[in-house]
């Protein structure tokens, strides 16, 4: 089936099947939906693996929200959930930056704390300080195009250095419904197929592959022409109809709120002895 969406959320709607997947709602800031996929075989009819899909939906985030740091700390107590409690996390951005509806993940990373050098760089200046701080590691790659190596090949090859307990992977998704563009976010345990919301796909980055848990990370920037006409019309397109993907007119300032949002909420579920006003200050 061809779903043009990476959100579990939407698949789930587009199937009856039930058998083998439970949902759970929460949430303040947010509307949060709690997916799980007992098995494989479960999620075949949503074209999704075994594992938690968590879908965080609410105003558009190329706004900035008066519940800023509520929603960044709602973002990070759920992100906690998948995250192991010690040990080295390495954090991705995938995604080309010079395509803007692409560059979500690479953008992230400038906001994330890279702390996993400092006790070495900074031992004998600010011991209690750096207990406060876990080892992160961040890289944003660029695309295959760019560099001729898939993502999964070259954070293989970073993993296999520097032995992270897992992988946040960051990256722009395809969603079928205008109503998700731009104010959703979804994080899942099952890793993250990079493209595959706009049948471009690429190696895989799962669990199964890294031997590590691997958190995938998104925001929805792009949606399906032929998606919008049907979500505005209810009816089904012909097949064999051209398609192009598009992306809101202020998606400049979507990517650049998002992200912020993203970092946020990943430097406080990595660092969660610091509060929301020490993480802006050493993000600024």
């Amino acid at each position: 089936m061809d779903y043009r969406t990476d959100l579990a959320l939407e698949r789930l709607a587009q199937t009856q099947v039930r058998e083998g997947i439970t949902e759970h709602k929460r949430g303040e800031h947010f509307r949060i939906t709690e997916i799980h996929i007992a098995d494989d075989e479960s999620g075949k009819p949503l074209g999704k693996g075994k594992g938690c899909y968590i879908t965080l939906e609410g105003q558009s985030l190329s706004r900035f929200a008066s519940d800023f740091e509520g929603m960044a700390a709602e973002l990070a107590a759920e992100l906690s959930l998948l995250i192991p409690a010690e040990g080295c996390v390495l954090v991705a951005g995938l995604g080309n930056q010079d395509i803007t509806p692409d560059a979500l993940g690479p953008r992230t990373m400038a906001g994330v704390l890279a702390t996993r050098h400092l006790k070495r760089e900074l031992a004998q200046e600010d011991e209690e300080f750096l207990k406060n701080l876990r080892p992160v590691s961040a890289i944003a790659g660029g695309v295959l195009g760019q560099t001729g190596m898939e993502s999964a090949e070259l954070l293989l090859a970073i993993c296999d250095r520097i032995k992270p307990c897992a992988v946040i992977a960051v990256d722009a998704l395809a969603c079928s419904s205008l109503g998700r563009l731009g104010t959703t976010v979804q994080i899942s345990d099952t890793g993250i197929a990079p493209g595959s919301g706009v049948a471009n796909h690429r190696l895989a980055l799962t669990s199964q592959s890294f031997g590590i848990p691997v958190i995938g990370l998104g925001v929805p920037t792009v949606i399906g022409m032929r998606t919008i006409a049907e979500d505005l019309t209810g009816r089904r397109a012909k097949s064999g109809l051209p398609d192009m993907m598009v992306t809101p007119r202020d998606v400049d300032r979507l990517i650049s709120q998002a992200a912020h949002l993203l970092a946020c909420s990943i430097n406080l579920a990595l660092h969660p002895k610091l509060d929301y006003a020490d993480i802006c200050t050493l993000m600024a």
